[in-house]
């Protein structure tokens, strides 16, 4: 056990001097390539920085209106009688755009049943098997560029719906 903490706390130093060394090595100007991507890096950020605003603030306004709720509330007839919790209907709507939202309503449901609930157990394992959908392909295609999204859209909310279902399934597994 005590090799996988040493190990675990000289990775990243470990990678960094390798990339270094590596391009020192191949008689690149390491720092100025640093210094290049940087860059580019923020024109990213303040490329995306809009649509990640957005995102944000439409999350943060459908939670305080009530509507996850009322939504949750309308879904939940249709999801309870397969298992899934009408309780966890906000949180799947949210997850798809905002990880740090969805982060609060966990929190939230943690308070409401605890964390060694069904609940509790589903939602810690949906939210470690499923993705911000709309956030990452609005930072990603925007940053690259793209777009026609193609394919990615459904298949993005096909894996999403088999994550929840997986974490419906192992949850009731363990209890």
């Amino acid at each position: 056990m005590k090799i996988l903490l040493f190990l675990s706390e000289i990775m990243i130093p470990l990678v960094l001097f390798y990339i270094v060394g590596f391009g020192m090595l191949m008689k690149n100007d390491v720092y100025e390539n640093f210094v290049r991507g940087a860059r580019e890096g923020l024109k990213t950020v303040v490329r995306i920085f809009p649509t990640l605003v957005g995102l944000m603030m439409a999350v943060g306004i459908l939670r305080a209106s009530g509507f996850l709720n009322l939504v949750g509330t309308c879904l939940g007839q249709i999801t309870d009688p397969m298992g899934f919790p009408a309780e966890l209907v906000p949180l799947v709507i949210v997850r798809m755009f905002s990880a740090s939202a969805a982060t609060g309503l966990v929190l939230d449901l943690f308070r409401e049943f605890g964390t060694d609930s069904r609940i509790g157990l589903i939602v810690s394992i949906m939210m470690s098997c499923t993705e911000t959908i709309f956030y990452t392909i609005s930072v990603y295609f925007i940053a690259a560029k793209v777009k026609n999204t193609r394919y990615t859209v459904p298949g993005a909310l096909l894996a999403t719906a088999v994550g929840i279902g997986a974490s419906v399934w192992l949850a009731g597994r363990i209890l």
